[in-house]
């Protein structure tokens, strides 16, 4: 079994910064793809920002130039930097990872979500 356990939300100022952070835990052989995905209240849940094992990085256009995603592979971490807040960005943020328990077996995986909450 595999764990994401994330850390790191909070309530922040318009323009402020967090940093999110999400380690994965348990039966690891390696992990593909880390992702952020949000849920705002009403909305569906959405993509934020993915990367891969190898440090390729993709982002929603909303936090393009705002938000940076990173992760120690060593550790198996995922981090999401998240600069120049805006109320927009309120949501739920939920850690994501394929992850392979074996060669051959590889499994979707998420966290329990994180609250940020960004007052103007």
């Amino acid at each position: 079994q595999v764990q994401l356990v994330e850390s790191g939300g909070g309530l922040v100022q318009a323009g402020g910064s967090l940093r999110l952070s999400c380690a994965a835990s348990g039966t690891i052989f390696s992990i593909n793809v880390m992702d952020w995905y949000r849920q705002a209240p009403g909305k569906q849940r959405e993509l934020v920002a993915a990367i891969t094992s190898g440090g390729r990085s993709n982002y929603a256009d909303s936090v393009k130039d705002r938000f940076t995603i990173s992760r120690d592979n060593a550790k198996n971490t995922v981090y999401l930097q998240m600069n120049s807040l805006k109320s927009e960005d309120t949501a739920v943020y939920y850690c994501h990872a394929f992850v392979l328990t074996t060669a051959h077996n590889e499994y979707s995986n998420w966290g329990q979500g994180t609250q940020v909450t960004v007052s103007s």
